[in-house]
């Protein structure tokens, strides 16, 4: 379990061998590691911050977040539950190394107008095109920090493509 944080990118996170709370704790290492309690987490020169929500504790609910994906109906809708998922949290270390710009080759950042609760709203994508890993961040309305909102690896059918097709409509600059 401790080895998983000398895991460097591109290595994936060891956890399959791990029970749900090993790999758990594993887990959360790495996420204080990277993002709770790294007091330079950010992305050119802004601050990134977990959503705030109502009643629970941001961190808590970005950690959730990035290790766990939406459950869906049998019809193919999304509902409120959130389960495991396996490719997202292997991948949990690779957050910091990406908003560092550690390795700008293979990597395009852009921002683009989402349209969301009836509202558009601008969020900037780091794609890592050799990983076909994306991460989502949301500027402040004052434009000084971010949201941290999601990151995954790419592997649902028509992925790659949603975000070639928001790449060809990008917004001129990286807000």
């Amino acid at each position: 379990m401790p080895l998983n944080l000398l895991k460097h990118y591109p290595q994936l996170l060891e956890l399959i061998h791990l029970n749900e709370k090993e790999r758990k704790e594993s887990l959360l290492r790495i996420f204080k590691r990277d993002i709770e309690d790294n007091a330079n987490f950010s992305f050119r020169n802004k601050q990134i911050r977990p959503i705030k929500k109502d009643g629970q504790a941001p961190m808590q609910v970005l950690f959730h977040h990035l290790t766990t994906r939406s459950d869906k109906d049998e019809m193919g809708r999304e509902i409120k539950a959130r389960s495991f998922e396996i490719a997202r949290s292997q991948r949990l270390h690779w957050i910091r190394h990406h908003t560092d710009e550690a390795s700008p080759i293979g990597v395009e950042i852009f921002s683009y107008e989402d349209r969301t609760d009836r509202k558009d709203v601008i969020r900037t994508y780091i794609y890592d095109t050799e990983q076909n890993y994306v991460i989502i961040l949301e500027p402040y309305r004052n434009g000084l920090d971010y949201y941290l909102l999601t990151a995954y690896h790419l592997n649902e059918p028509g992925g790659k493509k949603q975000i070639l097709k928001k790449i060809q409509r990008k917004l001129p600059e990286v807000h």
